[in-house]
């Protein structure tokens, strides 16, 4: 992976701290025009967890909160020229639903090797997709030259303190509808967010999940900064190539902890999550119950609220992994 990509893509970004005031405004800006996920029981994870279901929210993830909060605060001039985005996936489908109901002409760079599913939602949902890098280090670098080719307004898929405020209203929700949780379980990529629920529930547990194939949060915390890796883990939704510089400051601050997940956990807990919970969750989905069921995670902690988002599989990754022993 080339590192002129890295440099730009981290040095362009804003770096703020948010609070959780940050988040109930964004919550206002969004207000009415997304789901409210339930919060599910499971008995056979235990009396004190609860199953946060984002995988019902629009577009299937958790993204569309974010992208509807950078939406409301672009000016006319930006939406009159369009906005942009990077993805392996849920963040793009997010993106092309958000500004089709805004009126917005959207345009999306993937790679080869990203879900065909995805994509053609993303199409679907009316933004045009930019294929030409052959991964996630390249598309960065493709998304540089389209930026500057057409002066588009960059909407980023978690290094954008707006975007991880929008992430955040998970959190709210969670802790209305679970307020004694002590512990939340959150699935993380480039960490917008986990460290939007953590500024929406200071004072709370906050623990990040991911692949071990797929560590750059976990790397970003550990050299306390953003790390370039290579995503190559099943759960293609957290497939960041490195974790944003707010998330990780905000990730720092509040005290945000991370655990990692092998491929064969993400593949029992999804099979858990289908078969026991009846949650049809792509494997990004399904790492918080896979780290509870490893014993990363422990209910005797206190009540554990675990964030379910990504309901975006291909049919065929999932009856591979299903029925999988």
């Amino acid at each position: 992976m080339g590192r002129a990509w890295f440099v730009c893509a981290v040095a362009t970004t804003i770096v703020r701290v948010i609070s959780r005031d940050d988040v109930l405004r964004a919550r206002e800006a969004i207000s009415g025009r997304l789901h409210r996920t339930p919060t599910f029981t499971s008995r056979t994870l235990g009396p004190g967890v609860r199953l946060k279901a984002e995988l019902f929210q629009r577009t299937g993830s958790f993204k569309a909160r974010g992208v509807l909060t950078k939406l409301a605060s672009l000016s006319v001039v930006e939406r009159e020229r369009g906005v942009i985005g990077i993805s392996a996936g849920n963040h793009a489908q997010a993106l092309a639903y958000g500004a089709a109901l805004e009126g917005i002409d959207a345009l999306v760079v993937m790679w080869e090797g990203a879900s065909v599913q995805k994509i053609a939602a993303t199409r679907e949902y009316g933004a045009e997709v930019d294929l030409q890098a052959t991964g996630p280090g390249q598309a960065f670098e493709r998304l540089g030259e389209l930026m500057e080719e057409t002066g588009r307004a960059l909407v980023h898929p978690f290094d954008d303190p707006l975007v991880i405020a929008g992430q955040g209203t998970v959190g709210l929700e969670i802790l209305e509808d679970v307020p004694d949780a002590a512990v939340l379980v959150v699935p993380c990529g480039g960490g917008g967010l986990v460290s939007g629920i953590a500024a929406a529930a200071p004072g709370r547990r906050v623990i990040a999940v991911e692949p071990e194939l797929s560590p750059a949060l976990h790397r970003g915390l550990a050299e306390g900064r953003p790390v370039p890796v290579e995503p190559q883990s099943i759960a293609d939704g957290l497939s960041a190539p490195f974790a944003g510089e707010s998330p990780l400051a905000i990730c720092r601050e509040l005290g945000v902890e991370s655990v990692l997940v092998t491929e064969d956990q993400i593949a029992e807990g999804m099979r858990f999550l289908y078969t026991r919970a009846k949650l049809a969750c792509e494997p990004a989905g399904a790492v918080g119950v896979a780290a509870l069921l490893a014993g990363k995670v422990s209910p005797e902690e206190g009540p554990v609220a675990i964030v379910v988002s990504g309901g975006n599989v291909a049919p065929e990754t999932a009856v591979a992994i299903l029925g999988r022993q």
